[in-house]
């Protein structure tokens, strides 16, 4: 939703394709875990913190812009390769490609209040 631009974006049954709100720098690839039988959780770090995330139905960042920091991935399919971008941050936007409210932690949570109060 708070991607600029999709790289695939849904068509609706009357040809409507889909839009999103903007406010990220960023191209995002729907569903880019696969489906929703495709559901898993990951351990990774976000913003120094290693917490299970839970990714259903995923989005992925394709590509972000200059002002846009990475701030979580997880392993491709490229071991050399910085992985896939899973959550980021654009002024006082941040947008993460797996559900928070599900994994038990309050970090990401925490986090976004620091961001709104400006501490982060």
């Amino acid at each position: 939703m708070l991607a600029d631009r999709l790289e695939n974006p849904a068509v609706a049954s009357n040809s409507a394709v889909q839009e999103t709100f903007g406010g990220i720098d960023m191209t995002v690839r729907r569903n880019a875990f696969g489906r929703q039988v495709d559901s898993f959780e990951n351990r990774l770090d976000f913003n120094g913190v290693n917490l299970e995330a839970v990714f259903i139905r995923a989005p992925e960042a394709v590509q972000v812009g200059p002002d846009v920091e990475v701030i979580s991935t997880v392993p491709g399919a490229d071991p050399s390769s910085r992985g896939r971008i899973v959550a980021v941050r654009q002024g006082n936007l941040l947008a993460t490609s797996f559900h928070p409210e599900v994994s038990g932690s309050a970090a990401i949570h925490e986090f976004f209040i620091k961001i709104t109060r400006g501490d982060a």
